[in-house]
């Protein structure tokens, strides 16, 4: 069970803060029901996850982990679809976000990216299939790194030596 303040990650919505836990405050909900109360790091609003609900919930990953992953993100292949119909493409990285794991959200922006460059038009399914993983991605590595989320993406390309 997680404690009020702990950071974790929440199913797909990436990184949030415990805010309390106890049942829902609304009309005709059940009072024996135990919920986490969470507020998402990107974005607003608010979660409400059941204890007992068995949706994927972990820990924030260690500085240690963020940093073997920096270094390990330019041999992570890119996660290309070669189908080029939209419920094919969707589905693709549907699948991949489903594995909760920063590997595969690094290899969904790097895929993307050789998507997006052999293109002349830009697609907004993909850059906003993009925007979700950094989110996640990036959400996750600030809080383990202990930095601004908007520093993250300039120090991992400092850190894997591209520009």
């Amino acid at each position: 069970m997680y404690s009020v303040g702990d950071k974790i990650i929440y199913g797909e919505n990436g990184v949030c803060t415990v805010e309390s836990i106890g049942p829902l405050n609304v009309s005709g909900a059940s009072r024996d029901r135990v919920y986490y109360h969470l507020r998402p790091l990107i974005g607003s609003g608010t979660y409400f996850a059941p204890v007992d609900s068995g949706a994927y919930m972990r820990y924030v990953m260690s500085r240690e982990e963020a940093e073997a992953l920096i270094d390990s993100m330019p041999g992570i292949e890119p996660a290309i679809c070669h189908d080029n119909r939209f419920n094919h493409v969707d589905a693709f990285y549907k699948e991949l976000f489903k594995k909760h794991s920063c590997e595969a959200l690094v290899s969904i922006v790097k895929g993307l990216r050789c998507r997006m460059s052999e293109r002349k038009t830009k697609s907004s399914r993909a850059e906003a299939t993009m925007k979700r993983a950094k989110d996640i991605l990036h959400g996750e590595l600030s809080v383990a790194l202990e930095m601004d989320v908007k520093d993250v993406e300039p120090y991992i390309l400092s850190r894997i030596g591209e520009q």
